[in-house]
């Protein structure tokens, strides 16, 4: 993420103001408007780091093999437990069930700031039932076939803070992780 970075940066400066201005007192060098690592309404709304959006599309039989469940069944605890639990709870951007276990496991993997996992808890989930195959399927299922709607699932995380140099991502196992991901060492663009 850099902020340590930032972090003496700033220092460097304030010594150079002080040199300058000798009677200047300083308080901190950050007023924690920054919200790192802090569930804080700022990165839910404007975002912090890098966002993400995952979605797929999962045909019923998948649902009833893999999850157990029913199309209707995880729509509706999606909209029960996520989007009204977590409204009840007062969450902050933490509308998903339990988004942080996700985001503390790949930190770990990948040699980020764990402390991170505050800000990456900030997702979305929504689900949805949609007709097969889903919506703009250039190859949908037969109309007869007789199946019923498929569950979309979409994961939005405004707040994904992570590095790709420095710290943890110089170990040799979370540089694999990282190469696993083409996300080892500095870059010039998104990825």
């Amino acid at each position: 993420m850099g902020m340590n970075m930032c972090t003496k940066g700033v220092h460097a400066v304030l010594d150079a103001l002080r040199l300058r201005f000798p009677r200047m007192e300083v308080l901190s060098l950050s007023g924690n408007v920054c919200a790192d690592k802090k569930p804080a309404a700022v990165n839910w709304i404007d975002g912090r780091g890098h966002s993400m959006v995952a979605e797929c599309i999962l045909p019923p039989r998948i649902v009833e093999d893999v999850l157990k469940s029913n199309v209707a069944a995880m729509v509706n605890a999606n909209m029960w437990k996520n989007l009204v639990g977590s409204a009840v709870a007062g969450s902050v951007g933490g509308f998903n069930a339990h988004a942080a276990n996700v985001a503390a496991a790949m930190y770990l993997a990948c040699g980020q700031d764990p402390a991170q996992v505050v800000e990456a808890s900030h997702c979305l989930t929504t689900m949805e039932a949609v007709p097969p195959g889903g919506y703009g399927n250039p190859h949908p299922p037969p109309a007869d076939s007789g199946e019923g709607p498929w569950l979309h699932v979409t994961v939005s995380c405004p707040a994904l803070c992570v590095g790709t140099v420095g710290g943890g991502t110089r170990l040799p196992a979370q540089q694999a992780c990282l190469r696993m991901l083409n996300a080892c060492g500095a870059s010039d663009g998104a990825r």
